[in-house]
């Protein structure tokens, strides 16, 4: 029981501390931190349920805007052996805390070139890898609509064919912007609402609402076409504005 309470406190603690550290990062820039707290388990567990569903099968994982790890850590033991894992966090102390987490995880144990953190945003990652699984958390709402569509592109760019994006939104946000943001910012998200509506319709297989989340999010399913060529003429030609 003693032992139990222990490592109970310490993971208390733990988020805790990543609670002050959301707080402080939103202080800084929300536009780029996106929330006020991580991820809760719930959601980090149907963040990452494409990458348990293909297990034991060796995956190349991107996981985008890790934050401070919350997704990360329920993605580390959902990795099977032989797969890659890329994560990318723009914020430098995050970005820190990151590779403090991959350094010292258990699940890793013999396997540290199995995990990479890029300190750079998601949409100026340079690589030549392509992904089975992307896990995005970044916070797309709070960019401007030709931001979204260069993410969103490179995203599928990034994927192999009849790989799967998966990402979340917040319940309500909508609706709460319209009730206490400027006519600007409430037309800016509507635009993005917009951008991202379009790529569902395309290319949604599935939504999901994470009830026990503060806030509760819907966490979406996209997948790349198996055909290439698949990005449809008109996107394309706002991913390049």
């Amino acid at each position: 029981m003693e032992k139990w309470t222990t490592s109970h406190d310490r993971v208390l603690a733990q988020r805790h501390a990543e609670g002050w550290m959301f707080l402080i990062e939103a202080a800084r820039d929300l536009r780029t931190t996106g929330a006020i707290a991580p991820s809760g388990t719930a959601l980090a567990r149907a963040l990452t349920d494409p990458v348990a569903a293909q297990s034991p099968h060796p995956l190349t994982v991107l996981e985008a805007g890790a934050g401070t790890g919350a997704v990360t850590r329920a993605l580390l033991p959902r990795l099977s052996r032989g797969s890659r894992l890329d994560i990318v966090e723009a914020n430098p102390r995050f970005a820190a805390r990151l590779r403090d987490l991959v350094a010292g995880h258990p699940s890793l144990v013999g396997r540290s070139g199995q995990v990479t953190v890029h300190q750079t945003y998601a949409e100026e990652l340079d690589t030549a890898q392509r992904y089975d699984v992307i896990v995005s958390g970044l916070p797309l709402t709070n960019f401007a609509p030709a931001q979204v569509e260069r993410i969103m592109a490179r995203y599928l760019e990034l994927l192999h064919p009849g790989g799967t994006l998966t990402y979340f939104a917040y319940v309500g946000t909508r609706r709460a912007r319209a009730l206490t943001a400027s006519r600007t910012e409430s037309r800016r998200h509507a635009a993005v609402d917009e951008v991202m509506a379009s790529y569902q319709r395309t290319y949604a297989t599935g939504r999901w609402t994470v009830w026990a989340n503060l806030p509760p999010a819907h966490v979406w399913h996209l997948q790349r076409p198996l055909v290439r060529g698949d990005l449809p003429e008109q996107q394309c030609d706002r991913a390049r504005r």
